[in-house]
């Protein structure tokens, strides 16, 4: 695969979706089970037709990398039934997955990298064959995308980033990253929603906080969302460590 960013990697194949009975109220769609480009692109694909046209009876749609979670109330409707009805739907999905859908929202997210808001950086620059300033431009230039929610409310998994970067975890845990931490892995990046213990690497740190139940919105980043990190230095960092938990991020509204 090239370094293209996703929204450019044309169609490798149709993924087939499968539709499985999951718990006693859920149907589980899953396109791929591994994190394959195309794949991604029809899970998005086939959450964004469910947004726009909500079927009766699901009460809730869980996404992740490569697979959806539909709920449902057993007493409007039959798993048999919401499967028949899924089924085209997932299906037209998988025929239409060239590459991720056009992002409708774009947050640009200041991060300060290297140093000690990000001390994987310089090992990982080296390891790569580059400096630490081409290192943060490409994580920085990069399409990334909210591929899914999970692990901790609201707390993001984006990507793809270039070929090069699919790094392995670290062979040990880091005891603790801090709340905001910047840290990458097979060609992902976590934004740390809460203070955790990792094996991913931390590069940066930003002050944005993916959740908070004080706000309107507790968890502003959806799966969809374009992100582009705005590298900024320390002291810019420290000065964005606000009451709102918004860390200096701005929303663009594309659509």
């Amino acid at each position: 695969m090239s370094d293209a960013p996703m929204s450019d990697v044309g169609p490798i194949s149709s993924p087939t979706p499968e539709l499985l009975p999951a718990g006693a109220d859920g149907v589980l769609v899953r396109f791929a089970l591994s994190p394959d480009p195309v794949a991604m692109a029809a899970a998005q694909g086939f959450e964004r037709a469910l947004e726009e046209a909500p079927l009766a009876g699901v009460i809730e749609v869980a996404p992740a990398l490569v697979s959806l979670l539909l709920r449902f109330d057993p007493v409007q409707m039959r798993r048999a039934d919401l499967i028949a009805t899924l089924r085209p739907m997932a299906e037209r999905a998988a025929r239409e997955a060239g590459h991720l859908p056009d992002p409708i929202r774009r947050w640009q997210i200041p991060a300060a990298f290297g140093g000690e808001n990000g001390p994987e950086l310089a090992p990982i620059a080296r390891a790569l064959g580059l400096n630490e300033t081409t290192a943060v431009e490409q994580i920085s230039k990069a399409d990334l995308r909210v591929l899914a929610i999970g692990f901790f409310p609201g707390q993001p998994y984006l990507g793809l980033l270039p070929e090069r970067w699919n790094l392995p975890r670290l062979p040990e845990l880091v005891p603790s990253v801090p709340a905001g931490a910047v840290v990458v892995a097979v060609r992902q990046i976590v934004l740390f929603g809460a203070a955790s213990a990792t094996g991913w690497r931390q590069v940066a740190r930003a002050h944005f906080r993916c959740f908070d139940p004080a706000r309107t919105e507790p968890m502003p980043l959806r799966a969809g969302d374009a992100i582009r990190f705005v590298p900024v230095s320390a002291g810019e960092l420290a000065a964005l460590d606000t009451p709102d938990g918004m860390g200096g991020a701005r929303l663009e509204h594309l659509a």
